[in-house]
């Protein structure tokens, strides 16, 4: 006991300078969970991620050999002067990548793993001849079978066998599950053309114009609208068989004709063709618009091939143990041993226990609802984050130090309850848990809060309060603590009264059932706020992304609904933006000001100077990208790569331009403004927004566009920063910079969880964004979780009551208050 109150009781962080943070000192409690709170931007990844995550990580790995470090991604040294104490670190980013097409729920979590040793070892194995075989130890022993009806002797598959990503895979689709196929309403896009004018699309683009001649020999009419063929006609474009034809051409280039014998390739066996010889992204572009996805006939989209689904367990196969939720999954491996042969239970036991001590965590983060071959890429974020926690803590680690990025994104309050029980595990564990979120909710579990602040980039970076939560609660200083004591005002809108919800009309969405979610009626009102939410997997993803946004998208366009929406009715509407938190650009070269047509302007005006025309530069000279006083050191990136041999590869702003990205030359062409203010273009972009719109204050459209920026709430952001950098919520804010202040009475703006990594105060900006645009006639959908935004809202519809198959349908639908009154509604619980 002496030796442990001897131990050190924080981390001793002394001169941390990442990003902007301000030269700042501060302890962090080790054993204990710590939430890092403050407004967007004021440097709170920077002192979780950028330094402590980032010095644990780097520490452990350099206490390997060098041999070993030369094959592991490290993290570079943190701009700190001393860091003491930290121990061993791991990070649980904000946005786990999207998993590849091969991946699953049930790999991801590993979960498969134990689920195939179950069946490899505890099965009723098939023999060659079809007949089934009882549970026997000599599979574990590696012994051959021998079947007792014809006495046919082989092996039970080994795990490995069972796997769709190596030997158990299906022939047809190599185990992903589904297979390309032409879509044959994609062939003849326009039945008004005649095959003369191009109607066969494939024909244009893949194959030899001559097609038509051959065609035509076949019999088809080629001179009349695709829609008068008859169907027999239709049938030899489409299908017809490859037959040789002799026919007359003429070459389009010159007039002469020529004879020969040609093979005809029908529309179908045009792609097939295309597709079977694809060798590149170019090609594979040319003939993808000419192909569906389809799940695969022979294995029914279960990826696994016939002889891994052969083998029964518990009366069941393999695929569709997958196929169950891991709740009922759960209840059924809890089963297995009690099935077997007394002998065989112990070994089963073990297996079980292994997949059972898994699966629990899963379901106390509330996932019970998702099976097994769920593709990893349909989940969300917040269900991909909380499987890598749930395999992250399930070896009861200690002395770890956890840094969690934004777990509560895509919680439901009822969700978040489980996520703080694994948290108090961890502490419990001997572990301490570093937490960077904004959600009261789940801050207000932690035992200390340190806040940075007191606002965003160059405003930042700064130690405002620190303490516990009560602490916080009474500090003045502290911004975050109005909204822990429950003394902030969070109702910043007036909602819309029940009686005249609809007055501005409504736009009606049916739709059939489609993966969990029932048959549905929903009503929108038009020109309102609805939020739409409910517990995960509760269906809102379905109901928004797959039904409501493609459906108008098909009601605008004039195209077919999709199979699943049995109608839409939503008059007025011309135009539907679904704005999501996807990263902007995939380059340092996208930045502010680039992205909100800034930069162009700023162009335009610094070669229109007196410096610019002296010295002959024009406006696309001032192109970061291609101009001439782009720095030649790093090509207008700003930064330049170091190789370090046996460290990582380090990043440094490029000794040329200092990170301003432009010659030295673009420093002495100035614009003055009529303050009398000079400034050169690199220096103005190295403003936040709030720092240019002084400087430009006369130059209107800058100004103009500046201004959107600093009322979306972004006047912290330089003009000069990167885009893909941004987080969800800050790149979902930009893209509405085109959006503000024009007429939006046509128009439906989709949003999927806006408030990702806002502040609540930034969520009450964000609030003024949406009344803008409602003041503007725009009808607002919002995918969200986040209370303050619901509370805000007009009309809510409440997903539930569960999720998954306990879910899928509309639980209850009216005003905030009206929700709060439903006792079917558990987001009303929470609302209360």
């Amino acid at each position: 006991m002496n030796e442990k109150s001897n131990s050190p009781a924080a981390v001793k962080i002394r001169g941390a300078r990442v990003h902007n943070l301000k030269n700042i000192d501060v302890d962090v409690p080790l054993n204990q969970i710590v939430g890092i709170a403050g407004v967007s931007g004021s440097g709170k990844s920077s002192l979780a991620l950028g330094v402590l995550y980032a010095e644990g990580s780097r520490r452990y790995l350099d206490a390997l050999s060098t041999y070993t470090r030369r094959r592991m991604t490290q993290a570079a040294k943190a701009q700190v002067d001393e860091v003491l104490y930290v121990p061993a670190a791991l990070a649980l980013h904000q946005r786990p990548g999207v998993p590849g097409i091969r991946s699953t729920f049930g790999t991801g979590t590993e979960l498969l793993n134990s689920l195939r040793l179950m069946f490899s070892r505890l099965a009723n194995h098939r023999c060659p001849n079809g007949h089934l075989l009882k549970p026997s130890l000599a599979v574990a022993a590696g012994q051959e079978l021998v079947c007792p009806e014809c006495g046919a002797a082989f092996f039970a598959p080994s795990a490995e066998e069972l796997a769709f990503n190596s030997q158990g895979a299906c022939s047809r689709c190599g185990g992903t599950g589904t297979v390309r196929t032409v879509d044959r309403a994609t062939l003849v896009p326009d039945e008004s053309l005649s095959i003369d004018q191009g109607a066969v699309a494939p024909w244009n683009t893949l194959m030899w114009s001559l097609m038509t001649d051959v065609c035509r020999a076949m019999g088809v009419r080629t001179d009349v609208p695709f829609r008068e063929l008859t169907p027999e006609e239709r049938e030899i474009v489409y299908s017809g068989p490859a037959e040789k034809r002799h026919i007359l051409y003429k070459a389009k280039n010159t007039n002469q004709a020529g004879e020969l014998d040609f093979t005809y390739y029908n529309a179908t066996y045009t792609v097939e063709n295309a597709l079977a010889k694809v060798k590149d992204e170019k090609g594979m572009k040319r003939v993808e618009k000419f192909l569906k996805q389809e799940v695969c006939p022979e294995c029914g989209g279960t990826r696994l091939s016939a002889a891994a689904r052969a083998p029964k367990l518990r009366g069941i196969g393999l695929d569709e143990a997958c196929r169950m939720t891991l709740a009922a999954l759960v209840d059924w491996v809890a089963g297995v041993p009690a099935a077997l042969p007394s002998e065989m239970r112990p070994m089963a036991e073990s297996i079980c226990e292994s997949f059972q001590s898994a699966a629990r965590r899963l379901l106390e983060l509330g996932l019970g609802y998702l099976t097994l071959d769920r593709a990893s890429s349909t989940l969300s974020t917040g269900e991909r984050q909380r499987m890598q926690l749930a395999r992250a803590v399930r070896n009861r680690t200690t002395g770890v130090l956890y840094v969690l990025d934004e777990p509560s994104i895509g919680l439901h309050p009822a969700n978040i309850a489980g996520l703080n029980g694994v948290m108090h595990d961890l502490v419990a564990d001997g572990n301490s848990v570093l937490l960077v979120d904004h959600d009261t909710q789940i801050l207000s579990e932690a035992d200390w809060i340190i806040e940075l602040g007191p606002q965003a980039g160059a405003e930042g970076g700064r130690v405002i309060a620190q303490g516990t939560v009560p602490k916080l609660g009474q500090s003045k200083d502290s911004m975050i603590g109005p909204f822990l004591s429950g003394k902030a005002e969070v109702h910043v809108r007036k909602n819309a009264g029940a009686d005249r919800m609809f007055e501005a009309g409504r736009i009606h969405l049916s739709t059939a059932a489609i993966h969990t979610v029932k048959p549905l009626e929903a009503d929108i009102p038009k020109g309102r706020l609805t939020v739409v939410t409910g517990v995960s997997g509760s269906g809102k993803t379905t109901l928004i992304l797959e039904s409501l946004v493609p459906g108008l998208e098909a009601a605008v366009t004039g195209a077919a609904l999709p199979a699943h929406v049995l109608s839409l009715k939503a008059e007025g509407i011309a135009r539907v933006k679904l704005i999501d938190a996807t990263p902007i650009g995939i380059n340092v070269r996208s930045t502010v000001a680039t992205y909100a047509n800034v930069h162009d302007e700023l162009r335009k005006i610094f070669a229109g100077t007196p410096d610019a025309r002296r010295l002959g530069f024009k406006a696309g000279d001032f192109s970061y990208n291609t101009g001439k006083l782009r720095c030649p050191v790093c090509d207008g990136t700003g930064e330049i790569s170091l190789d370090v041999q046996f460290l990582p590869d380090v990043d440094v702003p490029c000794p040329g331009c200092r990170g301003s990205r432009y010659a030295k030359e673009a420093g002495a062409i100035r614009y003055v403004n009529r303050s009398g203010e000079t400034c050169s273009l690199p220096r103005l972009m190295a403003m936040d927004v709030n720092t240019a719109l002084k400087v430009c204050g006369d130059l209107k459209i800058v100004h103009q566009r500046l201004q959107v920026l600093q009322k979306l709430g972004l006047g912290y952001m330089t003009l000069g920063e990167e885009t893909p950098s941004l987080s969800g919520g800050e790149a979902q804010r930009l893209k509405l910079a085109s959006e503000l202040g024009r007429t939006q009475s046509d128009s439906v703006f989709v949003f999927d969880e806006p408030t990702i990594g806002l502040h609540p105060l930034d969520v009450q900006v964000l609030l003024g964004v949406f009344q803008t645009l409602i003041e503007n006639g725009a009808t607002v959908v919002v995918i969200e979780h986040d209370q303050d935004m619901i509370r805000n809202a007009d009309y809510i519809i409440d997903m539930g009551p569960g999720g998954g198959e306990e879910g899928g349908r509309i639980v209850a639908a009216g005003t905030p208050d009206e929700i709060m009154r439903n006792p079917a509604s558990i987001t009303g619980r929470y609302l209360k």
